[in-house]
């Protein structure tokens, strides 16, 4: 039996690529240089069989037409923004990512964000690091987040995780979606604008799409008005950064909790030194446990499919 070709597109998890390794035979995209990938996909173009990428480095169209053997993307993530999924259609490419497994973490994470831009917990620990409570005495007051009307956008997996904890916390929760959830107790909203005028706390964690790119814009951040926080654990392109970093320059937006940008790695550096803004390089997912499921979900889509059984997580 042909051994799979697997393509792992960059360094994404240390267990992840050793068990490739052994099980497959990998090729390493990263380790050509960037002006000679063409040449190195055109040379091993009859092997790759099978794709390993994530929201760093998806799948686009050139790679897919220079791999003409291609017969399954696995995604070591829940967006698959960086995958051409029409293509992967035409082609009649499967694809597959890692839901499922990354719900607690990124629910975890929006309301650690939320806390910390109320409790402005960074802020405060450089307050205690560098001397200043000796100083210059007690720090400031704060803002709770018990008990604020937190607006969510997007009420999928991740988005009911979020609403659970929220009303752990005794928060008000509201949603928008592409259309109403039957047996959810949350007040829906049909627009993001309503949504945002009437929280506190709005938390983007929808998937990205052409309908849902700067989703938080200008109107929406206005809605939500001074007192409000923006929390992030979507994808980077969901705000519209430039209108984002404005209207916290300007007083307009409270505060923002970022875990994904537009241009990552490199959030717009007027972001940096605001310390009404919490900053986090996109580890939504990023735990020990999480990163070792969604590893084995991979692996076991790809044993499923050389194997001919059903994938356990299929997009197409």
């Amino acid at each position: 039996m042909e051994v799979l070709g697997v393509l792992l597109t960059n360094p994404m998890d240390v267990y992840l690529e050793a068990e490739l390794d052994k099980r497959y035979k990998l090729f390493r995209l990263w380790e050509t240089p960037q002006d000679r990938r063409s040449d190195f996909l055109r040379s091993h173009a009859q092997e790759i069989r099978a794709v390993v990428g994530d929201t760093a480095v998806g799948v686009d169209a050139e790679m897919i037409e220079a791999l003409p053997r291609l017969e399954i993307v696995c995604s070591f993530s829940v967006g698959l923004d960086k995958i051409d999924l029409s293509k992967c259609k035409e082609r009649g490419i499967h694809v597959t990512n890692t839901p499922d497994v990354v719900t607690d973490d990124v629910a975890d994470l929006a309301i650690a964000l939320a806390i910390a831009v109320l409790r402005k917990i960074c802020v405060s620990d450089l307050y205690v690091r560098s001397g200043a409570w000796l100083t210059k005495g007690c720090f400031k007051l704060t803002s709770k987040f018990s008990g604020k009307s937190v607006g969510i956008v997007g009420l999928g997996r991740i988005g009911k995780a979020i609403a659970k904890r929220a009303e752990a916390f005794g928060c008000q929760v509201s949603y928008v979606a592409r259309s109403e959830k039957e047996g959810v107790g949350y007040k829906f909203y049909s627009s993001v604008v309503e949504l945002a005028a009437n929280s506190q706390v709005l938390i983007v964690a929808c998937a990205l799409t052409e309908e849902t790119r700067r989703i938080v814009n200008r109107q929406v951040i206005n809605a939500l008005g001074p007192e409000g926080v923006l929390v992030n654990v979507g994808r980077g392109g969901h705000v519209d950064e430039a209108e984002l970093v404005a209207a916290l320059k300007e007083g307009r937006l409270g505060g923002a909790g970022l875990d994904v940008f537009e241009r990552e790695p490199c959030p717009s550096e007027e972001l940096l030194p605001m310390d009404n803004v919490v900053l986090q390089p996109h580890v939504g997912t990023g735990t020990w446990e999480t990163s070792k499921d969604m590893a084995d979900l991979v692996l076991a889509n790809l044993e499923a499919y050389a194997h001919n059984r059903p994938l356990l997580s299929p997009v197409l």
